[in-house]
């Protein structure tokens, strides 16, 4: 590894955030939403109350990335921008970067937080604390409704009459598994405040009919009972391997005897390091909670075991937060 080399890729590193947080504030700006046909820079400042020199800089940045084309002093987005990055593009990413956003203002205070071991302060955009969770919200469906349907669709048969969505949030993965398994019905247990964004979504996907939505907090509140299959997608990593054992037998507790849990999360090997993207993403988890972090096999199975299930097996195994585990309750 030659002294160059080295320093230019760390350089590059140390640089990287540049371009995240430009396309971030666009995003909490929801500029690219604003830009329906080619606009000066002043034009668009008066339309979105921005300063001119602020905005022009930002829409200049834009430029440069590519993701804006500028025309004799006008702007518009770059071809396909608009479908990612505004609230109704077929594509859209924008709940994502503003969630990212909302992220990117912990991380900036990791240092802090490895000194003190609390979790970064938060502040809200300037959006606004419940614009921010609402697109935290959406930023999960964001992720889940191209993977969702694929992963139930490459996971064993599983034969189940009735799931229990355990943080099921606007019901994505609700819907990927009733419309693999149409004689299936579905609970969705979430927060209250979420469940009007779950609703929607579950009828626009026609399957409101099957599903019940009840709100409570799983880490407090009895789960309803009575489904042979539990989902906990994207759960564990938000809390500490106790809490994490208090909500497996909760779900225990929940299913029928036979029933299984499935359990989607980062699972990492021994040495912490891999995957990779389960090392950066305990670090998301450092700045943002107060216990919460990413596990091996062997203490998700552990934990499985002392809340009563027996045989927790990798069924599905990725680099990526798609890993499955699955474990059983016994007759």
């Amino acid at each position: 590894m030659s002294k160059i080399w080295l320093s230019q890729q760390l350089s590059e590193l140390m640089r990287s955030y540049q371009g995240a947080c430009i396309v971030l504030a666009a995003a909490e700006l929801d500029l690219i939403g604003q830009l329906t046909a080619p606009q000066t820079a002043a034009e668009l400042a008066t339309q979105m109350e921005c300063n001119l020199r602020g905005l022009t800089g930002l829409l200049d940045a834009l430029a440069a990335l590519g993701l804006v084309i500028k025309e004799q002093g006008r702007y518009r987005p770059a071809d396909g921008v608009a479908a990612r990055l505004t609230a109704q593009g077929p594509d859209s990413l924008l709940a994502m970067a503003q969630h990212q956003a909302h992220c990117l203002r912990s991380w900036a205070q990791l240092a802090p937080v490895v000194k003190s071991g609390k979790p970064a302060g938060k502040d809200a955009s300037i959006r606004g604390a419940d614009a921010d969770y609402a697109a935290f919200i959406e930023a999960m469906d964001n992720i889940a409704r191209t993977t969702a349907p694929d992963l139930v669709a490459k996971l064993p048969d599983l034969r189940f009459t009735h799931l229990l969505d355990v943080g099921g949030a606007s019901g994505t993965w609700t819907i990927a598994f009733l419309k693999k398994y149409p004689d299936a019905r579905a609970t969705l247990f979430d927060l209250p405040k979420v469940m009007p964004q779950a609703a929607k979504r579950l009828a626009e996907a026609d399957v409101i009919s099957r599903v019940r939505l009840v709100g409570g907090d799983f880490m407090a509140d009895a789960l309803p009972g009575g489904a042979d299959l539990a989902w906990l997608s994207a759960i564990i990593h938000q809390m500490s391997r106790e809490d994490g054992r208090r909500l497996f037998a909760s779900v225990f507790a929940a299913l029928v005897p036979g029933g299984r849990i499935l359990i989607r999360d980062h699972v990492m090997d021994e040495s912490r390091t891999r995957p990779a993207a389960g090392a950066m993403f305990a670090i998301n988890m450092l700045v943002n909670t107060q216990t919460g972090g990413t596990f091996t096999f062997e203490e998700i199975a552990h934990d499985l075991h002392a809340a009563g299930f027996i045989v927790p097996e990798i069924v599905r195994r990725d680099d990526t937060m798609n890993c499955v585990i699955r474990a059983v309750k016994p007759e």
